[in-house]
């Protein structure tokens, strides 16, 4: 009987490698005052890239959350029932500190680490990572409210997952969510309906519905309203302090792209209690806080994907061959692979430099947090627009099979636009970038002082740098130009980056196809003379301790 079965040609399962082993990443966490976390970031990468830990990641997104709005007798319960290894993922990413570590220990270097860290662990599972985003981020805009922040910024900096619905302070750790759209209005936040009404004892109560509300489990919400005195942000618990049920209604979950194993809900509020956080009327100046810190987790996550698509896409044709030879040695897979490389270490390089200044802002380094606000503007525009494109393309170079769901390329592909949407999408984040250089002038020059510490290394970066220039010195149409100024701007970063601190190789390329001149807008049309295989040394899987 002949054999119709045996099996050829079909790659290995990439598992049981370290995450971390990537040489982009790791001289960006030294280079940016965070090499004393090296040792604990390959634990949490070898964890990362193990055989169990990718199936607790597969599962979670397979199953994703199931809203239970009532209990077997009628009851309004609003719960959300999670896979059991949403909860295992959720675990390690809080006791490894990616919700709140830099709050728990002011060292320099801690929001770098955390960021390092979130890069890693983001390659098992993204969704779960949204609560740990807003738990992050939730604590600089509650310090806006002492007395709040003094009660809750401990348990929201506690390396303890402690899941379940219970009265806030009497649990061992939180987990913060953020409720700020509404169906009218979308990123319009200021025109918003929800109502606050001053309850006479230092209170407040809500009524109104969220289009979109971030992580509807979590202990405590963000969440803007108008009061009285115009858009205010408020602190809603999901249980009040006397033990009873605060009333935040979950009405449905959202049937998303993807990020399937998170649950993004609509809630109403009716006559919820919340308190004031920061003053009334100022409301997105207080929750803005928050947004900084998701948008640079935005740009991190953007850069994850990109690394994780990099790494499928080359042990694939490391191990397929075709046409006589393995794929990785035949010219043009080698100009695509080399390409999305590329890509993804100019994302990371950006990331980790950004993270590196949101570690000297908060330490109060006024130049730093200058190039914060516009270059996490401009890398956020950018990075998060690239993703899609490089995910469809990493893809691809699996063939039909990486169109299957077992090779988790699909879910790789269907969660690459969301960072570009989440925490204002394209348009708002370019614009965003404008709003800063009219209101924080002092930004731009920080932004120059920043790219021209490359100049002369390059005549490309040199050439492009003077365009950047060019652009913002007529700001005439600057709305109707945003996209194309940022993108220029956003490129010319990641250039000066790379020629400054990334491997040569790679900065070369990026000059060469990024800036300078016409080589192709799909990824593989890298020009001759590129050394594409430095670029793919740096491009590989790293077994544990290899880096």
């Amino acid at each position: 009987m002949p054999v119709t079965h045996e099996v050829t040609n079909q790659v290995p399962p990439l598992v049981d490698h370290d995450v971390a082993g990537d040489p982009a990443l790791l001289e960006g966490l030294r280079r940016e005052g965070a090499a004393w976390a090296e040792e604990e970031l390959h634990a949490l990468g070898t964890l990362a890239g193990s055989a169990r830990v990718q199936e607790w990641a597969r599962l979670a997104e397979q199953y994703p959350p199931v809203l239970r709005t009532h209990d077997r007798y009628g009851h309004r319960v609003d719960e959300v029932d999670f896979h059991p290894h949403w909860h295992d993922l959720m675990d390690v990413a809080v006791t490894n500190g990616l919700h709140a570590a830099p709050w728990r220990q002011e060292r320099p270097g801690a929001h770098v680490a955390r960021a390092a860290k979130m890069y890693v662990w983001g390659q098992t599972d993204p969704g779960h990572l949204c609560p740990i985003s807003m738990t992050y981020a939730a604590v600089p805009a509650l310090r806006a409210a002492p007395e709040l922040a003094e009660l809750y910024e401990p348990l929201l900096a506690a390396p303890v997952y402690d899941f379940g619905l219970r009265e806030p302070a009497g649990k061992r750790g939180l987990i913060a969510g953020m409720s700020m759209t509404e169906k009218q209005g979308g990123s319009d936040v200021r025109v918003n309906t929800t109502r606050a009404v001053p309850a006479g004892d230092g209170t407040y109560t809500l009524t109104g519905h969220k289009w979109f509300t971030s992580a509807p489990m979590s202990d405590v919400f963000l969440t803007l309203a108008q009061a009285p005195g115009g858009l205010s942000c408020f602190l809603l618990p999901r249980v009040l302090p006397d033990g009873t049920r605060n009333a935040i209604r979950l009405q449905r979950l959202k049937d998303k792209l993807g990020n399937r194993s998170n649950a993004s809900s609509e809630i109403e509020y009716e006559d919820a209690r919340g308190w004031l956080v920061g003053e009334e009327g100022r409301g997105v100046a207080t929750i803005i806080r928050m947004v900084n810190l998701t948008r640079l987790d935005c740009a991190v996550a953007s850069a994850a994907g990109m690394r994780q698509g990099v790494v499928q896409a080359v042990h694939h044709a490391t191990h397929r061959r075709a046409f006589g030879d393995r794929l990785v040695d035949q010219p043009l897979m080698t100009n695509v692979l080399a390409d999305l490389a590329v890509e993804a270490e100019a994302a990371t390089v950006a990331g980790m430099r950004l993270a590196g200044a949101v570690d000297r802002a908060a330490a109060g380094d006024d130049g730093e947090e200058s190039f914060r606000r516009i270059g996490l503007a401009v890398t956020k525009y950018w990075v998060c627009k690239r993703a899609p494109a490089h995910a469809a393309e990493a893809l691809e170079c699996l063939g039909g099979n990486g169109y299957v769901e077992e090779s988790g390329m699909p879910r790789l592909y269907r969660e690459s636009p969301l960072a570009s949407i989440w925490e204002g999408s394209g348009n708002v984040a370019a614009l965003d970038a404008l709003r800063a250089m009219a209101k924080q002038p002092e930004s731009v020059q920080a932004y120059f002082t920043e790219v021209e510490q490359a100049a002369g290394a390059d005549g490309r970066l040199d050439r492009a740098i003077a365009s950047v220039r060019k652009e913002l010195g007529d700001l005439e149409d600057a709305q109707y130009r945003a996209r194309r100024v940022v993108e220029l701007m956003a490129v010319v970063l990641q250039g000066s980056l790379l020629h400054r601190h990334g491997n040569p190789a790679v900065a070369d390329a990026f000059c060469a196809s990024r800036l300078d001149g016409d080589w192709g807008v799909a990824f593989g049309t890298l020009p001759r003379g590129v050394d594409t295989a430095a670029i793919l040394r740096r491009a590989r899987p790293a077994t544990a301790g290899e880096i």
